[in-house]
């Protein structure tokens, strides 16, 4: 982790392209987030180490003008003309100082709570109409620049040049930790590259321009990347893949990734839902609130957000991904309900809801990671609208049949505050997908209940000896509602959890027993 930013000195003219609309550092409005935290009195505060070292430069002009002034935790405040180096400065409530990890709520709060206050301070002056925003770095810059970095993030691609918001700079302000704000701000500018896949309309993002984007944003980082057409996958026998797909014009196609950082004999395979857009078949979803469905390619956009992501940090690990991608459509060739399809490990799967189209083109996905030898697949996937019910946007619901693997991913998440949250891998529930006459496997399962667990366990028959993990980001990764991440702007898709992920793989390839000090 030292070498990111030796790495990213070399990597950012090719991985990352400055937006067109920056303008020369003179001519930007220059903004300065600064924090602070709870007093022992309503209305009194203690500020930052850097807030404090401002303050000196300014006559504590700010301490004056925040005395008796109520700024709650993570709430902001925006001054202006405070100075002459700033247009305008935010200060912002970090909470109570101390904090640390919760073990009830299995979250680093002083983290969270750095992003938030970062996010808070960075948005409040991005609204000022400031192009240039200085962020300090409070005890962990990392968390800093994730929270700054996703806040001021807007999807705006299709907007005319003349009527766009203008692009704004985050930088670290008086901080050495430069290595932290880096792997931050990689971190960040990734989960927004896999909320912009997200956002794209479904014309404009069909299976195969997926695949382009893939190909454009990886292969420069070092990463190999092979796109497969509809040929290659019928001669990989994927047929519940290709049942899928045959309800729209658009062909589908097939992305593997590799990325070889040790060398190793036994890669972690990462694997994710590309649903292109999602109608639900000839089971068609409802009308209204339908459009959400352009992200359900989520977990393949997360994928390669994740993929950029490590090759970036050059994280001492193998990952190979695997990415099915087609669109869920009514077409005269769609999947009837009902209709039986083979896959490619030889079992026969009954199609009893066109509408869990995600588990059937898994299952010919999850069967050919088998011929990588891993010794882990984790599968990424917006699979099922229970656990939306059951989690809202808390948490990405997780299944594993590897205690060592949940407890890695249980800290991850807790490290960035994107959480996972475990549910059950029972026998019982590959019952209820198995118990049929006639067929290996139903996509929908039995009795009432407990649709999440009994798609994890469907995907799971299509596995054997081998490390498995699924995560359900249909809550999380989705449109975010504004509630819980004030860094994820309302309405608009998460990314989520590409940090959470990014976190696990380093900790894997970094064994190491605590997390970063905050």
């Amino acid at each position: 982790m030292r070498s990111v930013v030796r790495l990213l000195a070399g990597r950012q003219a090719i991985c990352h392209r400055r937006h067109a609309g920056d303008c020369a550092s003179g001519t930007m409005k220059k903004g300065l987030v600064l924090g602070v935290y709870d007093g022992c009195s309503l209305g009194e505060y203690k500020p930052t180490a850097t807030f404090a070292r401002y303050d000196e430069k300014t006559g504590g002009k700010l301490m004056s003008l925040i005395k008796g002034m109520k700024i709650g935790h993570g709430d902001v405040q925006v001054f202006s003309n405070v100075g002459t180096e700033f247009t305008s400065i935010a200060v912002t409530n970090l909470g109570p100082e101390g904090l640390g990890y919760n073990e009830v709520e299995r979250l680093d709060e002083c983290k969270e709570a750095i992003r938030t206050a970062a996010a808070v301070g960075a948005r409040a002056l991005q609204d000022e109409g400031l192009t240039q925003i200085y962020v300090e770095g409070f005890t962990n810059p990392e968390p800093a620049a994730e929270g700054a970095i996703l806040a001021v993030w807007r999807y705006q691609e299709l907007r005319d040049k003349a009527d766009r918001y203008p692009e704004v700079r985050i930088e670290l302000f008086e901080n050495d930790d430069m290595d932290g704000w880096m792997r931050g701000k990689v971190k960040a500018e990734n989960q927004n590259l896999a909320r912009k896949i997200e956002e794209t309309p479904a014309n404009l993002m069909t299976p195969y321009i997926f695949g382009q984007i893939a190909v454009d944003s990886l292969c420069p980082c070092g990463i190999a990347v092979d796109v497969r057409d509809k040929d290659w996958i019928e001669s990989m026998k994927m047929s519940a893949f290709l049942q899928v797909a045959r309800g729209s014009c658009e062909p589908p196609v097939f992305v593997e990734m590799s990325y070889c950082g040790l060398g190793g004999p036994n890669p972690i395979v990462l694997t994710g839902k590309g649903i292109t857009f999602d109608s639900g078949g000839l089971c068609l979803k409802e009308c209204r609130g339908m459009s959400e469905y352009r992200g359900d390619l989520a977990g393949a956009a997360v994928i390669v957000a994740v993929m950029k992501t490590i090759a970036m940090m050059a994280l001492p690990i193998d990952v190979i991904a695997l990415i099915p991608l087609a669109e869920s459509m009514i077409g005269g060739m769609a999947a009837h309900p009902g209709d039986i399809v083979r896959a490619r490990n030889g079992k026969s799967i009954m199609i009893e809801d066109t509408d869990n189209e995600g588990r059937v083109i898994l299952a010919d996905t999850l069967s050919y990671s088998q011929s990588f030898h891993p010794c882990l697949v984790m599968n990424i996937a917006t699979l099922t609208p229970g656990i939306r019910k059951a989690l809202g946007t808390s948490s990405s619901g997780t299944w594993t049949n590897a205690n060592v693997v949940w407890r890695e991913l249980e800290r991850a998440g807790s490290e960035t505050g994107d959480r996972l949250w475990r549910m059950p891998l029972w026998k019982y529930y590959k019952q209820r997908v198995t118990d049929y006459r006639g067929v290996d496997l139903n996509n929908v399962g039995k009795a009432r209940g407990g649709g999440p667990n009994l798609g994890a366990a469907f995907l799971k028959e299509f596995l054997h000896e081998v490390d498995f993990a699924h995560v359900d980001i249909t809550g999380t990764g989705l449109l975010s509602n504004g509630i819980g991440h004030p860094y994820l702007r309302k309405n608009v898709m998460t990314g989520r959890p590409t940090r959470t992920l990014v976190q696990f793989l380093y900790q894997i390839a970094c064994p190491h027993v605590k997390g970063d000090e905050c």
